[in-house]
């Protein structure tokens, strides 16, 4: 029996027809893909950004801090930008405020990932959403990815007891 919380949020990403279809990418796009750069991962270990890449590392995916203060952030190295990084990216995953997401999103579409990710938070953005789509890259915005694995990708233990 899953807990009453993972059906609550099941029930919310499939409320209406949008939701649910943005619910069925997230559920095809999380298994599929392997690398994730964190565009503003933070070094410091409380802050949302870290926390997240934190998870999605133990998650198994490979993470690539992008931060131009940091050496390394979660034992990996970390990169002062989205160019320098020598080897592919799937997921360009953004933690920056709404104001620099024009600019992040440009950075992203030069390495042609595979997702743009908005991190929740940042806002919507449709004008980035469309430039993003039309170069045929997948876009998910306004969403933590780390819920998003949580409570759809994540193996749930069943239990006898109803926690």
């Amino acid at each position: 029996m899953k807990s009453t919380f993972n059906g609550w949020y099941e029930k919310k990403m499939r409320k209406t027809p949008e939701l649910a279809e943005e619910t069925n990418r997230i559920e095809q796009i999380l298994p599929e893909v392997s690398t994730i750069a964190i565009v503003g991962i933070s070094r410091k270990r409380y802050r949302d950004s870290h926390f997240v890449g934190r998870y999605m590392q133990n998650a198994g995916y490979k993470i690539v801090p992008v931060n131009p203060g940091a050496d390394e952030i979660l034992g990996e190295k970390a990169y002062p930008d989205l160019k320098s990084i020598p080897y592919p990216v799937e997921i360009v995953d953004i933690f920056r405020s709404p104001d620099d997401i024009p600019g992040a999103v440009d950075e992203a579409l030069e390495i042609h990932p595979k997702v743009v990710w908005l991190q929740l938070g940042t806002g919507k953005h449709p004008d980035q959403k469309a430039k993003v789509e039309n170069q045929g890259v997948q876009f998910v915005q306004n969403s933590c990815i780390k819920v998003d694995h949580q409570f759809l990708i994540r193996p749930k233990k069943e239990t006898t007891n109803g926690y």
